[in-house]
């Protein structure tokens, strides 16, 4: 079952559950979904990729928004906004920890034969790829800039 599949299901069960912020987290990923789908020629699915993008996208900008709301004391509008990450977070896959994702990245960095920061975007694009939803981007690049001065 693909991530938008996976979406709609979501969308149901949170009706049938009259779970309205289930309902309104998911509603909001699908406008995205479908805005990406029209933005492209005659795409009838969003490949997954481009899903989990999306989700990710509205992953962090709710993290942040969330951030600020306990900064100015809004626990109401906090409470609301992590509700919405917590769904969210159920599509995006489980994050590597960091012995995983040093030895993932050992491992593009062998594939690329990489053996200097030169070769770091050759490698962070490969990375970018593989590890897409199982890393930030931020955490990935440091921790390659640290293999490769190694």
């Amino acid at each position: 079952m693909s991530l938008e599949e996976q979406i709609n299901e979501g969308i149901k069960q949170g009706m049938k559950a009259q779970d309205k912020l289930r309902l309104e987290t998911l509603r909001n990923v699908k406008k995205y979904i479908i805005e990406a789908k029209t933005a492209g020629a005659g795409i009838q699915q969003l490949p997954d990729a481009d899903t989990l993008k999306i989700i990710q996208k509205l992953a962090k900008q709710g993290q942040e928004s969330a951030n600020i709301y306990k900064e100015q004391a809004r626990a109401d509008l906090y409470e609301h906004e992590m509700g919405q990450v917590q769904i969210l977070m159920e599509f995006l896959p489980q994050p590597l920890d960091e012995a995983a994702l040093t030895a993932a990245l050992q491992k593009i960095i062998a594939d690329c034969g990489a053996g200097s920061l030169q070769d770091l975007g050759k490698v962070m694009g490969m990375a970018s790829k593989l590890l897409a939803g199982q890393a930030d981007g931020k955490l990935i690049s440091a921790k390659v800039r640290e293999l490769l001065q190694a």
